[in-house]
Order: C-alpha cells, then sequence, then structure tokens
C-alpha cells in the first residue's frame, strides 16, 4: 500500500472509530485530533482543529438523526441549551486566542475526577429517569448551553461527557436520552467553531470530507449500538471515557516535568 493510500487509510479508520465513540458517549476528538496532529505535523493548529470539526459534524448529525428516530428529545429544554451553546460556542473560540489553554487543564482534571467518582459510586445513575422536566429547566439548560458551549470553543476535550453528565444530573434523564440530547447541542457548537475556525485561516476541505464521510458511518453504527444495549452499556463506556479522558489530562499535566 502506498503512503498516500495508507495516510487516508489510517484518517478514514481513526474517522470511523472517532464518529461511533462520539455517537455513544462523546469523546470522539481523543481519536481524531491525535491523528490528524500526527500526520500533518507541519500545520497549523487552527487549520487542524476546523479540519476536526468539519469531520466530527457529520458523524455527530447523524447520530443526532438516528437517536432522533427512535428516541423522545426533550426539546423544551434541548433548544434553549442549543441556542446558548452557540453563542458560547463562539465566544469561546475566540477567548481561546486571548488566554493559555493550559490554565483549564487542572480545574478540568479535577471536575472529570469528581463526574468520574459520582458516576461509579451511583449504580443507579443514568439508569432511569428520575423526574419529569419543570418549566424552570428552560433557564437551567439555557446556562448549561452557554457554560458548554463556551469550554467547548475554549478547550474542548469531554464536552460531550460534560453535556451527558449534566443531561442525567440536571435534569434527571437516563443515560439514552441524555445522550441523544447532548448530540444536538454537539452538532450546534460543531458548526459554530468551523464557522470561526475557516474565518480565521484555511480547512483542509478535501481531507475533512473524506473524514466527515468515514465519520458519518461511525456515527450511525455507534448510535445503532447504544439504542440496541440500552443505558446500561453507555453507562460502561460513559466511564471508560471519562477514566481516558483523566489519564490524558493527567499526562498532559505531568510530561512537562518529567
Amino acid at each position: 500500500m502506498s503512503a498516500d493510500l495508507w495516510g487516508w487509510a489510517l484518517l478514514g479508520g481513526a474517522a470511523f472509530a472517532a464518529g461511533l465513540v462520539d455517537a455513544v458517549v462523546g469523546g470522539g476528538g481523543l481519536i481524531q485530533v491525535p491523528v490528524l496532529l500526527e500526520h500533518f505535523s507541519q500545520t497549523s493548529i487552527p487549520t487542524l482543529f476546523g479540519t476536526n470539526k468539519l469531520s466530527s459534524i457529520a458523524g455527530t448529525s447523524s447520530a443526532m438523526l438516528r437517536y432522533g428516530r427512535a428516541v423522545r428529545i426533550p426539546w423544551r429544554v434541548v433548544l434553549p441549551a442549543t441556542l446558548t451553546a452557540l453563542m458560547g460556542s463562539w465566544s469561546g473560540a475566540a477567548l481561546a486566542s486571548l488566554l493559555p489553554r493550559a490554565w483549564m487543564q487542572p480545574l478540568v482534571l479535577a471536575l472529570m475526577i469528581l463526574v468520574a467518582v459520582y458516576t461509579f459510586m451511583k449504580k443507579d445513575f443514568g439508569h432511569v429517569e428520575t423526574r419529569p422536566l419543570r418549566p424552570s429547566d428552560r433557564w437551567r439548560a439555557m446556562a448549561l448551553g452557554l457554560a458548554i458551549g463556551c469550554y467547548d470553543g475554549f478547550f474542548g476535550p469531554g464536552t460531550g461527557s460534560f453535556l451527558m453528565f449534566a443531561f442525567v444530573r440536571l435534569f434527571g434523564m437516563d443515560f439514552l436520552r441524555a445522550t441523544a440530547s447532548a448530540k444536538v447541542i454537539n452538532a450546534t457548537t460543531n458548526l459554530a467553531a468551523i464557522a470561526f475556525f475557516a474565518s480565521h485561516g484555511p480547512v483542509l476541505w478535501p481531507v475533512g470530507i473524506g473524514m466527515a464521510v468515514c465519520n458519518m458511518l461511525g456515527g450511525h453504527t455507534g448510535a445503532r449500538l447504544a439504542l440496541r444495549h440500552g443505558t446500561a452499556f453507555i453507562r460502561q463506556a460513559f466511564i471508560l471515557i471519562v477514566v481516558v479522558l483523566i489519564a490524558k489530562l493527567a499526562w498532559q499535566m505531568l510530561a512537562p516535568m518529567l
């Protein structure tokens, strides 16, 4: 296999795996971004991040449509959260050019550890819906969307996992509805990030579109797996991804000291 074909196979495989993982529990960027950084080591970071988002939005949208046909999405909280997440994502992306992202690592690491411990200790967390939605949840959803959108635009790792945890914890959803709801917001923040990165530098459109096809197939496959195996499967995948994120963030913080 030639170098070019091997490169495309690697990028396509990473995009498929990222779409599959992201559709179930989020965290697809853990797979896709390192491969892009390794394969295009001389390309600017904004260009690679924009390319990553172009691929990711295809898988997220595919999963969102698949979930939408099978799961009742609570639009009364998802729509307000989506609108504020759109604004927050653009603001966060702009903020990223002004503040060092390293400031976020200790805080995010601590939050991820708390999320992992809480989910592991509460064995019934996310297995069933615990309460109906209330009118006041719209305002909580708007605050959540703004905060998550800003975080996604500014830093990004674990956005899907934070969203799922918040939907279960704040609104009493089960993991399946939380996953379906998170895909709507993820698609919106990805779109905002693409618009920002495309307006601030070139995006590798042929690469991004090729990866988008693979990511879309992975997203559809991941959504089917989640729907088939239910909340217990998603909960286990959620804990696994959160642990991987904790390890990744801890390594990024400690590596310069070693």
